[in-house]
């Protein structure tokens, strides 16, 4: 059977810190050509002339929670990634707290059993460390799983690793990244004791940041850090929402050569404290959005490079369990489908260039994780690759939104950039607001 070719000409191609105008040739998944002007050598060529659009590398998502299985009233793997092909995400790395939590091999094969045949995207899993799964962490083949999750805060219950002594053999034992959850249980604790004294259990949300605090994620990610600096471990701190964590982080050496990265997430870069009096328990989060200030932090770092890569932390939960009281109502939000659209209105109000979002979203995570071929536009890569309208104004509705969950913290926001075309693995799997029906996903490898 001949490979289908895609010819997309007239692009302007955003790719390793330039922009240009020219051509790309996809020849059965692969991209075959990129070069100033490429002409249809024949008939049956497909050819989408892009002219006035920017052709990106499709964003890969290092941190997802898609809620399969056993938490699919909220979400699943099929329908978060078919949003996530809608926000020219390609690619996702999804988090181990399910039920049951991917701490065994065994389960882990089951999500990628999963994915496999439902995704609409790429798609890779982290493993859970627990207090006492060591022995299967030993045996995880390095080039098929994406990392090693470790939560040290009270996000997950159950899968907290609270023991000094198994986490500094975790991170002695592993060559892969470890990514971190880091907030401090025993401050989480008193500050939440001390607000449940005063207002019971319907905490006003504008204290989450005061009780999930500043301190609370500066003592557990700096530790965190200093555990790694001890073993050499490979560590990547999650979702930093403070100002005083950028300190802890460089931009002195290239990304491929650093040891201790970290993340920052769509949410602490848009909303700021001031949000809560509007948003509610909608843009609840762990760690939890701070102040102005903070942001302003977060996006300094995020352009000197301190901070490398922008993720989402695409969490879902049902209306009416946000609608709960403080302590019952669950931290997170779904952010796929708007994540990229939300940076490039960032790139309207001049806060960032289009060359910073691709770095931050599509290269270093590629970069970080050994992503093998995915993250660029290149000859002999994956031709995952998504065109953008950067003058198309489209305003987030209740109905289009395509989260299982039905809702977005960016409701009623309205975007200048829409995401025209995406392809996955060489097919056109999204065309102006219509998926293709066609299912292109393959599980990411890594070239460790």
């Amino acid at each position: 059977m001949r490979e289908k070719i895609t010819l997309i000409k007239n692009a302007k191609i955003v790719n390793e810190g330039t922009i240009f105008s020219g051509d790309v040739l996809i020849e059965g998944e692969c991209i075959k050509q990129v070069a100033e002007s490429i002409s249809p050598k024949s008939a049956d060529v497909n050819v989408i002339d892009a002219e006035g659009k920017y052709l990106l590398p499709g964003a890969i998502d290092d941190q997802v929670h898609f809620r399969e299985p056993g938490l699919t009233h909220k979400a699943n793997i099929e329908t978060e990634s078919r949003a996530a092909i809608a926000g020219g995400i390609t690619s996702f790395i999804e988090m181990p707290n399910t039920n049951p939590q991917t701490t065994t091999i065994e389960k882990l094969e089951e999500k990628f059993a999963a994915a496999a045949k439902t995704s609409y995207a790429n798609y890779s899993f982290m493993f859970g460390g627990t207090n006492d799964n060591l022995d299967e962490i030993l045996k995880l083949d390095v080039n098929q799983v994406a990392g090693l999750k470790l939560f040290l805060g009270s996000s997950t219950g159950n899968m907290l690793v609270d023991d000094p002594k198994v986490l500094e053999k975790i991170f002695k034992s592993t060559s892969m990244v470890i990514s971190v959850h880091c907030e401090d249980e025993a401050t989480i604790k008193s500050n939440l004791q001390e607000h449940m004294d005063k207002f019971g259990d319907d905490i006003p949300i504008k204290y989450h940041p005061i009780i999930r605090s500043e301190e609370a994620c500066y003592l557990s990610s700096s530790k965190a850090i200093e555990l790694a600096k001890k073993t050499g471990a490979r560590l990547h701190v999650f979702h930093l929402s403070t100002g005083k964590e950028t300190s802890l982080f460089t931009n002195k050496i290239p990304l491929s050569e650093k040891k201790i990265t970290a993340e920052v997430c769509i949410h602490h870069l848009w909303f700021s404290d001031e949000d809560y009096d509007k948003k509610g328990t909608l843009i609840k989060w762990n760690p939890a959005v701070k102040t102005a200030k903070d942001r302003d932090q977060l996006w300094e770092a995020l352009l000197d490079d301190r901070i490398d890569v922008i993720a989402t932390d695409h969490a879902p939960h049902t209306k009416d369990e946000k609608a709960n009281v403080y302590t019952s109502a669950p931290s997170g939000g779904p952010l796929v489908q708007h994540a990229l659209p939300a940076m490039l209105e960032m790139y309207h109000k001049e806060k960032i260039s289009l060359e910073k979002i691709v770095e931050k979203m599509c290269h270093n995570p590629a970069i970080l994780f050994q992503v093998e071929r995915r993250g660029y536009i290149k000859e002999g890569y994956y031709a995952d690759i998504v065109l953008v309208d950067l003058n198309n104004p489209w305003t987030v509705t209740k109905e289009n939104v395509l989260y299982k969950c039905g809702w977005s913290p960016f409701e009623g926001a309205t975007f200048k950039s829409r995401i025209t075309h995406t392809f996955l693995n060489g097919n056109l799997v999204y065309q102006n607001a219509k998926f293709s029906g066609v299912k292109s996903a393959k599980r990411l490898t890594f070239n460790r």
